[in-house]
């Protein structure tokens, strides 16, 4: 029972009127239950999700109040031990429907990196722990390591001050301990973190920001190889990107094929850059967007960043509205006359709640998720999985594997 209810029924002295309050309460009860079965059962509506634990209180608290037509997710996953934040998604290469979502428990003692298959399962067999209160993670596709191709999940493990680099789909330690990162500074926790592979000669990089920072040359970035044993080296090549002070930056997502980094000011907006350290003009701000005082008009934060991509060139930027429970979209490839400008599309609320991390892929995966999967934690220790057809509605494109719909 809701505390509304509780305080509506300690309101009435008398027995009687106790009595009937209870009875209105139960007749409303039943109402809004039946209401909410009819609305899941309408064509077109996502079907109310269940955990993959066998509690299906677990998904969402009673107390949460969702912007009205919030999104319902396809899965919940099952519920890690202390603090979910950060998801990423390894896309199987020969067969989609046995891809990984890998994503972190933050916790300073017993930490883990999570692994889920696409029912929301648990595979304790890949999951791995303790890490200290490891923050975000990201995956990366063929880093050469030992005379192989190697897929990666790379993690801030942020009391330790290092990154961590894990193989997949295996998820062994790859890093010898972990990459020291923001050597000889005042401030070294790291949080975000997102892998940049340059098309041009398939060289890997590791952007990192941290708990706190100088106003420029808040994010560092890496590149990483084989240290000649088979183990990830991270080599720093650079500082860039401004820092506003207000809150932090945790959210950071890189757009491989156009080349650009993009993290959120959170408290400000999305900053872009040059992903390539070797850019012309690799440290010149490009764009401020998702501005919380902008006419879309942010709750509080924007966080989570994601992009879904078209094949050519066009698609989205998903950014969280953190404290709205909602996603608000914007233009991936900007404008004619400005490629830096990327206007605001629609925004959709979730049934997700205070989410900070997401990730999404245009691939396939299974029938489930016809043109892409759109992953976001929520506070409550789960992660949930979307539908992009949920998402697009009838107002995005749809491109399943990148190629858009006839």
């Amino acid at each position: 029972m809701s505390r509304s209810s509780r305080n509506l029924l300690g309101s009435h002295r008398s027995a009687g009127h106790g009595r009937l309050v209870i009875a209105l309460a139960l007749i409303a009860f039943a109402l809004v239950a039946l209401a909410c079965t009819d609305q899941a059962a309408e064509p077109g509506d996502t079907t109310r999700a269940q955990p993959a634990t066998s509690d299906p209180d677990s998904a969402e608290s009673p107390a949460i109040v969702f912007a009205e037509g919030a999104l319902y997710p396809i899965v919940i996953t099952e519920e890690v031990t202390h603090d979910t934040d950060d998801p990423a998604i390894w896309i199987h290469p020969t067969d989609p429907s046995q891809s990984l979502i890998v994503g972190t428990n933050k916790n300073p003692e017993d930490g883990a990196l999570y692994v889920f298959d696409l029912d929301g399962k648990i595979l304790q067999e890949k999951t791995v722990r303790p890490l200290l209160r490891v923050n975000n993670v990201d995956i990366e596709y063929g880093l050469m390591l030992g005379g192989e191709l190697v897929d990666i999940a790379v993690s801030t493990e942020r009391v330790a001050n290092k990154i961590r680099v894990h193989s997949l789909p295996d998820m062994k330690e790859i890093d010898n301990g972990g990459i020291d990162v923001f050597t000889d500074q005042e401030e070294r926790r790291p949080m975000g973190i997102s892998l940049y592979k340059r098309p041009s000669d398939g060289t890997i990089y590791a952007i990192v920001g941290r708990k706190s920072g100088p106003s420029e040359g808040y994010l560092w970035q890496y590149k990483l190889e084989d240290d000649g044993n088979g183990n990830v080296i991270g080599t720093k090549v650079r500082e860039f990107g401004a820092y506003s002070g207000l809150n932090e930056i945790e959210a950071i997502a890189v757009d491989d094929p156009l080349g650009y980094v993009y993290y959120s000011d959170e408290g400000i907006g999305v900053r872009k850059y040059h992903a390539d350290p070797d850019a012309v003009g690799a440290g010149e701000e490009l764009a401020i967007f998702a501005n919380v005082f902008g006419p879309e008009g942010f709750t509080r934060d924007n966080e989570g960043i994601s992009i879904y991509q078209v094949n050519d060139g066009t698609g989205y930027i998903l950014v969280s509205d953190q404290h709205a429970n909602k996603f608000r979209i914007y233009k991936r490839e900007g404008e004619a006359d400005d490629p830096h400008k990327h206007l605001f599309v629609k925004s959709v609320p979730v049934r997700t709640n205070e989410s900070d991390g997401s990730e999404i892929t245009n691939v396939v995966v299974n029938d489930s998720f016809p043109t892409g999967l759109f992953v976001a934690m929520s506070d409550n220790r789960t992660f949930h999985y979307y539908s992009w057809d949920d998402i697009a509605g009838d107002d995005l494109v749809k491109a399943p594997n990148g190629e858009v719909m006839p």
